[in-house]
C-alpha cells in the first residue's frame, strides 16, 4: 500500500511541478525498475544466511558420506 501512495505522489509531484506526461511515464518506469533491482538486492542480503546454512550442510553431508574408494582399480580400457 505505501509503495503505491509513493508512486502516486511521485506522479502528482512531477506533474506540478511541471513535468510533461510523457516524462512522469519514463520516470515512473525508471524508478520501478531500480526499486525491483534494489529488491531484489535486499532479497538477496536477507537470504544470504540461510543460503550458507545450506551450502554448510550440503557440504557436511558429502563429507559424511564420501564414496569409498577401493585402494585398487583395475584398468579396464584396451590397449592397441
Amino acid at each position: 500500500m505505501l509503495e503505491l501512495l509513493f508512486v502516486i505522489g511521485f506522479f502528482v509531484m512531477l506533474l506540478v511541478t511541471g513535468v510533461s506526461l510523457l516524462g512522469i511515464l519514463a520516470a515512473i518506469f525508471v524508478a520501478t525498475a531500480v526499486m525491483f533491482i534494489g529488491g531484489l538486492f535486499a532479497l538477496t542480503i536477507k537470504l544470504l544466511p540461510w543460503l550458507l546454512l545450506a551450502i554448510a550442510v550440503v557440504w557436511v553431508i558429502r563429507a559424511i558420506k564420501s564414496p569409498k574408494v577401493p585402494g585398487y582399480q583395475r584398468n579396464n580400457r584396451f590397449r592397441y
